[in-house]
């Protein structure tokens, strides 16, 4: 494998504004409906989703959500992400290169989607600590990754969600939500002592 980095997503988005045909595949639209049921019918208080890439999730995720915070760490994806929610005057996006503080304090739900594999390991640790910090109790964590390596990944992709869970020092009651062959959505939710 050899990683990509920002600059190499920002190259990636600058060519094209879709490149993985997250808007256009069927495929990508069923593991978007999978990670809007993950969040509920809502209507959600603030939303955290971090790796927005071209916006495609942001914008379905907006409508449930009363403040969406999508943040993406290129600039190209910040204004890619920025017109899919034009339309959304209580959603933002933010230019946030991980690892980072993030925009607030505290979510009611989180969304993580093709991104962890992408973070070397001690990224990974401290986006997983942040996010559990960030969480209030009772909200919801949305992991949507592929369960297969693609040549690009700083990490191997199987078990990867619950690699990333475990490095949170939280305890978490998931449910899979949908599993495909190439990829699975698993919702998490804290274990209050």
């Amino acid at each position: 494998m050899r990683p990509i980095d920002l600059t190499g997503f920002a190259e990636k988005f600058a060519t094209h504004d879709d490149p993985w045909r997250t808007y256009s595949d069927r495929d990508e639209a069923v593991k978007r409906a999978a990670i809007l049921h993950a969040l509920g019918p809502g209507p959600l208080g603030r939303v955290l989703e971090l790796g927005s890439g071209n916006g495609s999730n942001s914008r379905a995720m907006a409508a449930r959500a009363l403040r969406l915070h999508a943040t993406e760490g290129t600039v190209e994806g910040v204004a890619l992400t920025a017109r899919a929610i034009a339309d959304r005057p209580r959603a933002r996006a933010i230019r946030l290169a991980l690892p980072a503080r993030f925009p607030q304090r505290d979510y009611d739900a989180i969304v993580i989607a093709e991104l962890l594999y992408y973070l070397p390991p001690q990224a990974m640790r401290h986006v997983a600590k942040c996010v559990a910090q960030a969480l209030r109790p009772g909200g919801r964590l949305v992991l949507a990754h592929h369960r297969i390596d693609y040549y690009d990944f700083a990490q191997h992709a199987a078990g990867i969600q619950q690699r990333f869970l475990d490095l949170t020092g939280t305890s978490w009651r998931t449910d899979t939500v949908r599993r495909r062959g190439r990829w699975h959505v698993v919702v998490a939710r804290p274990i209050c002592r």
